[in-house]
């Protein structure tokens, strides 16, 4: 094996279980991806995938061990690239964060603002994504994080607890009244996630406590049941950091949902908590989120 390349795109399909999706995390198009593989298995004479219905790619023993080998590979050039990072005093060059959509809506961007004015040379590329992004790969140098990180090689803090609360716009609650209890919800018109999501302690909730016939609205993004809810569609259930900074919104019942209550972390890899940019994003945008703690924790209400 002369080329890294190979044993990257032998590993991404091992990982995506199809061609299309290593391709895209390769950033290279499929005939590309397509064409490598094919060349590789002729060169190797061996078949590294089966190719199954419906795209999937089946790692084959010899796949799995190719695989495996460049994992270890990756793995040694990620720690060296960590290593190097890690000692890079400069407060220059780019800084890769992650945090869900709802988060970079209501309260991070202004306060990226804020350390780009202080931190010029820093350049800073949000990845808005509510899936959990690998420090240890470098998908990112920090992640925002709703739950405390359980990986031994991360290091970080918690800024705040985090309360939910349900929301609907005044002129909603003053047609139809304002909720007496949680339970009261259930005649009401709400806003919910997709049907069928499950591991979202929010979309649990309202899928415990409201039947079927009363959610009149869905969608995956609590930006958008924001904007619902805005719209008078209804009763949503959402992080009280959105929805008591949001103009148009009022809570539907005063106090929090204790059963859903979470937690706000600012992590980063250990390896690369002395960068110089590292540790000025924390020292700044984390004291940021720690000073709207109150705002957090339902207590700006």
């Amino acid at each position: 094996m002369e080329d890294w390349n190979d044993l990257k795109l032998v590993l991404a399909v091992h990982r995506a279980g199809s061609l299309t999706q290593a391709a895209q995390a390769l950033a290279i198009d499929h005939s590309t991806a397509f064409r490598r593989l094919k060349a590789l298995e002729t060169r190797l004479d061996v078949r590294l995938f089966e190719r199954l219905p419906g795209g999937v790619y089946q790692t084959t023993p010899a796949g799995a061990r190719m695989a495996a080998g460049a994992e270890r590979m990756e793995d040694e050039a990620l720690a060296l690239d960590r290593d190097i990072v890690g000692g890079d005093h400069r407060l220059s060059g780019q800084l890769r964060i992650t945090s869900s959509e709802t988060l970079a809506y209501s309260r991070l961007t202004s306060h990226l603002a804020s350390f780009r004015r202080v931190h010029p040379g820093i350049v800073v590329e949000l990845v808005i994504e509510n899936r959990v992004l690998s420090l240890s790969r470098r998908e990112a140098d920090i992640a925002l994080r709703p739950v405390r990180p359980k990986e031994g090689e991360l290091w970080g803090r918690k800024l705040a607890d985090m309360a939910w609360a349900l929301y609907a716009a005044p002129d909603y609650l003053e047609a139809h009244g304002a909720l007496h209890g949680a339970d009261d919800i259930d005649r009401h018109a709400v806003i919910g996630w997709e049907a069928g999501i499950a591991g979202i302690a929010a979309a649990d909730w309202l899928g415990e406590h409201v039947s079927p016939s009363a959610f009149v609205y869905r969608s995956n993004s609590l930006v958008n049941q924001s904007i619902a809810a805005k719209a008078g569609v209804g009763i949503t259930l959402l992080p009280c950091y959105l929805g008591d900074s949001e103009a148009g919104l009022a809570r539907a019942l005063t106090t929090p949902i204790a059963e859903i209550a979470g937690e706000l972390w600012i992590v980063t890899h250990v390896d690369l908590k002395q960068t110089a940019r590292v540790r000025a994003f924390f020292d700044l945008v984390g004291e940021s989120f720690v000073r709207e703690r109150d705002l957090f924790e339902g207590r700006r209400f």
